[in-house]
């Protein structure tokens, strides 16, 4: 998309939320247009009329950041529609990175359980919020722990059972690592973030050195192993899904590539 179709798409928007809201109770006189006039919008927002008016008409004026903030809260966008403002005007809403993820409604804490293979939930700051029984099995020294919210970073850098469970330790870590810089680079403002990365990188010299080489990776999932203490070699193929009614939260499930009649886990298809 060109510049001046994106700026054109974001003045549309713009007047359809404007003309979407009802006349301020203070309006006098009749209206020949429905919702409120751009002079209404301007005052309301704290931005100039003629602002509004060249945006809306999808001239090229600079959308700052506070401006698309005064802007979605007087137009009383719902968290959809601001962030639809946002990606029209090529900006990132500083809100959406300080977005609550670990409050999640009962339905979806129930997630992982409802899959049959090891699953489990983390939030944008990659701590285990809920996981099911398979992964409790898989994960030892990390969903076995009882640990309150146990966090994956911590785990793989921090504990040397991961090490030992964890196979090719290095290229996982690794990986690891680099699609948490993807999350960290999305949110550079997410205080969270911030002092766990700090925190990582006094404690593990490992994660200091990886962090440094600022690789940046998708969650883009595949083939796992694993070294389990007690049922030796086993191997996964691990897929990523994203909750979109809660940024940053994901479902991680890992299908077991193959039958192992005493780890009593069955192949991907028996899984379905």
């Amino acid at each position: 998309m060109n510049p001046s179709e994106a700026r054109r798409l974001l003045g549309a928007f713009i007047r359809a939320h404007r003309e979407r809201l009802s006349p301020p109770a203070k309006a006098l006189g009749r209206r020949r247009t429905p919702g409120w006039r751009r002079e209404e919008l301007a005052d309301a927002a704290g931005l100039g009329v003629t602002w509004i008016t060249w945006l809306e008409q999808g001239r090229a004026v600079n959308a700052s950041v506070p401006a698309l903030c005064r802007l979605a809260e007087a137009l009383q966008l719902t968290p959809a529609e601001r962030m639809s403002l946002f990606d029209l005007a090529g900006k990132r809403d500083p809100l959406a990175s300080h977005a609550p993820t670990t409050d999640l409604p009962a339905e979806l804490l129930c997630l992982p359980g409802h899959v049959s293979a090891p699953a489990y939930l983390l939030d944008a700051s990659y701590a285990a919020i809920a996981w099911n029984d398979q992964a409790g099995e898989l994960f030892v020294g990390w969903l076995d722990t009882g640990a309150e919210q146990p966090n994956q970073l911590e785990f793989v850098f921090l504990s040397e059972r991961a090490r030992d469970l964890l196979g090719d330790w290095p290229e996982r870590a690794r990986r690891l690592v680099a699609e948490f810089r993807a999350d960290f680079n999305r949110a550079p403002g997410d205080v969270r973030l911030q002092a766990l990365a700090e925190s990582l990188a006094e404690r593990s010299a490992d994660f200091e050195r990886i962090w440094r080489s600022q690789d940046v990776l998708n969650r883009d999932g595949g083939v796992r192993t694993f070294s389990h203490p007690e049922r030796g070699e086993s191997q996964f193929f691990q897929t990523t899904f994203h909750l979109a009614s809660h940024a940053g939260v994901k479902l991680v499930c890992l299908l077991p590539l193959c039958r192992d009649a005493d780890q009593g886990i069955g192949d991907a298809s028996d899984q379905a």
